[in-house]
């Protein structure tokens, strides 16, 4: 179920920042205290193909989140030694060293499964054996959260294993939401920082339609 427009859950996590410190962290908090947004971003596993390529798309566009007021925070179900390892590995060896934002270790999974993004499709309880199965790798799908200083989730995006994200477009989307909130307009179909947004009547929909005829 989607939590657009409700509070992000308030559960504190573990999570390893580039020192190798493990600390709890709670996302809400992090919003609401510090007065900012927050681009919290999952991904499925350490060590493997096109995580790596989005820790560092993150990393590269930091100082852009930043401007923007924003907080990134990047999370997977892996622990916190496993996050410090990865960090501790080069590029050229399929690492993530020079990430420098938070990375939540959510080993006992209890955020993601508040959340609903785990990857299982099954779950079959065996009565004479008192077993539990899953169907699923039982880690995390590219969940993407931007989470307002209120506490309020603005956008929430899933992608399936195989599909890298756009860093550019989280950045887009908290620049539409800081016009909205600033400006009190809503902003159109491929809107970007610069261009023309508009109030939320008939007519001025009427309007910029007329423009993109033109």
């Amino acid at each position: 179920m989607s939590i657009v427009g409700k509070k992000f859950p308030n559960l504190t996590v573990n999570a390893m920042n580039e020192m190798g410190e493990t600390f709890g962290l709670n996302v809400l908090e992090e919003a609401t205290k510090n007065n900012k947004k927050v681009l919290l971003f999952w991904y499925p596993k350490d060590f493997t193909f096109v995580c790596p390529t989005e820790l560092h798309a993150f990393q590269a566009d930091l100082a852009e989140f930043e401007k923007r007021n924003t907080i990134v925070i990047g999370a997977s179900c892996d622990t916190a030694e496993v996050h410090f390892a990865w960090l501790n590995t080069s590029k050229d060896d399929g690492g993530i060293e020079g990430v420098t934002y938070p990375i939540l270790a959510d080993s006992n999974r209890n955020l993601a499964s508040t959340l609903g993004i785990l990857d299982i499709t099954n779950e079959t309880y065996n009565e004479d054996t008192g077993v539990v199965t899953v169907e699923g790798d039982n880690v995390t799908y590219r969940a993407t959260y931007i989470i307002d200083e209120e506490g309020t989730v603005v956008h929430e995006s899933v992608n399936h294993m195989p599909l890298g994200r756009n860093v550019k477009e989280y950045l887009r989307l908290i620049d539409a939401y800081t016009h909205v909130q600033e400006k009190g307009e809503v902003c159109p179909a491929n809107w970007e920082e610069g261009k023309d947004a508009m109030q939320a009547t008939s007519k001025a929909t009427a309007e910029y339609l007329k423009t993109l005829s033109n």
